[in-house]
């Protein structure tokens, strides 16, 4: 689950299943135009600074725990994000990318209100 750090039960988070976030990790890899299973720390031995994202501390980080990411970091990614949510609209035979968008469109929902707030992206 991400969510803000405001431990307020109210605002607004977005979870997945350990093999469902890394299903969306791997799809926003692609999207970033390399192969999330190619990158170090996911079977692969290519350094993170071999890529050029601001998604990447979203992509980079432990399935669970880890650092909290800061409202910067949230910030940075969000316009990435948005460009990605927006370049593609799917049809009814593609309910795979459906899904993708949706969680991209509630993980901007959750990152804005952690810039708003100017409060952290918690993983837990």
């Amino acid at each position: 689950m991400l969510f803000p750090s405001d431990d307020n039960a109210a605002s607004p988070d977005i979870s997945w299943s350990y093999t469902g976030f890394d299903m969306f990790r791997q799809w926003l890899a692609q999207a970033e135009g390399f192969t999330l299973a190619e990158m170090d720390g996911f079977g692969g031995d290519h350094p993170w600074h071999s890529v050029s994202t601001t998604l990447a501390p979203l992509l980079n980080h432990p399935d669970d725990n880890g650092p909290d990411l800061p409202p910067t970091q949230c910030a940075a990614m969000l316009p990435r994000l948005e460009t990605i949510l927006h370049r593609r609209r799917p049809d009814d035979s593609e309910p795979v990318l459906r899904r993708r968008l949706a969680d991209v469109s509630q993980l901007i929902t959750v990152l804005r209100n952690c810039v708003a707030k100017d409060i952290a992206l918690t993983f837990g």
